[in-house]
């Protein structure tokens, strides 16, 4: 990540890490493993109905559901699931698993090519099958991995994973090359046929904020939606003027908790404080300060 201003260029599993700490400086609630499937309103309370069948009620809500709930089409050949434990990869989450190895990619799209571009630079060697006639990413990146002799198999399909009966990983994958049979022996194989978005989310018909498109909600800039006590922050929201960027989400995200707090409060100030200026980080900072002079 380049674009986060005051940061150094860092990679985004650090970067998810530091805002998870961050997240829970003030411990607050979280549900994990839950879907908000239904939300209506009554005496004044927004009640949030999840997937589990827990109820939240609140004053306020913030959408901030970005695309929704992601996930991986998954591999389409017997018996592949098991090896989910192993190595059969659906994302890259630390390219020091695939340092040395011979690593095959599946698929032919940005996403799949940006995995071979970092991975080229530590596996032992980088094979890319795809089903059609050419590569679909952008041109730049395609050229630099043929640059680096990256081997790409394209009118090529996956029929079947060997594996090594000790282990329990795969060991060979067997393309089927438009009839023609190859055995490829790896150490990692990586799958990336696109993504399902899941992002059904349904309102009590009196308090369904406005879209647009049916996917993004319909704000203003400082992150109000058409529902009274309804925000929104990140990719959900609609604007105009709005940057579609990580740092706009950041500043969605201040402008969505100072409306709810107006909303709330309404005698309240109409932006928050200087976070170094508030009391509640008095102790806080001055800890941080004893730790970085070594007092």
């Amino acid at each position: 990540l380049w674009d986060v201003g005051g940061l150094r260029p860092m990679r985004g599993e650090e970067f998810i890490t530091n805002l998870i700490t961050q997240g829970l400086t003030f411990e607050p609630t979280i549900c994990l493993n839950t879907k908000v499937e239904y939300i209506t309103k009554d005496n004044g309370l927004f009640m949030l109905m999840t997937d589990d069948g827990e109820k939240h009620l609140s004053k306020t809500i913030i959408m901030a559901n970005g695309g929704g709930i992601i996930s991986p089409q998954k591999l389409d050949v017997e018996g592949a699931t098991k090896y989910e434990l192993t190595n059969l990869h659906y994302t890259v989450q630390r390219l020091e698993r695939f340092k040395g190895k011979h690593v095959l990619i599946s698929g032919g799209g940005n996403a799949a090519i940006d995995w071979a571009a970092e991975l080229i630079h530590v596996a032992e060697s980088v094979t890319i099958v795809y089903r059609k006639d050419e590569l679909t990413a952008h041109e730049a990146q395609v050229e630099k991995l043929k640059n680096r002799h990256v081997e790409i198999i394209l009118n090529s399909t996956i029929t079947s994973l060997i594996a090594n009966q000790e282990n329990h990983r795969i060991d060979q994958v067997i393309l089927d090359i438009k009839g023609r049979q190859r055995t490829i022996k790896v150490d990692e194989v990586l799958i990336n046929h696109g993504y399902n978005r899941e992002a059904s989310l349904e309102f009590e018909e009196s308090i369904q904020p406005e879209m647009k498109d049916n996917y993004y909600y319909i704000g203003t800039p400082k992150c109000v939606l058409s529902t009274e006590g309804i925000f929104a922050a990140g990719d959900i929201i609609s604007y105009e003027g709005k940057v579609n960027l990580l740092v706009g989400a950041f500043q969605d995200a201040v402008n969505a908790v100072n409306s709810a707090k107006k909303y709330i409060e309404p005698s309240s100030y109409d932006t928050a404080m200087v976070s170094s200026h508030n009391d509640v980080f008095k102790e806080r900072n001055e800890h941080l300060l004893k730790e970085e002079l070594g007092i």
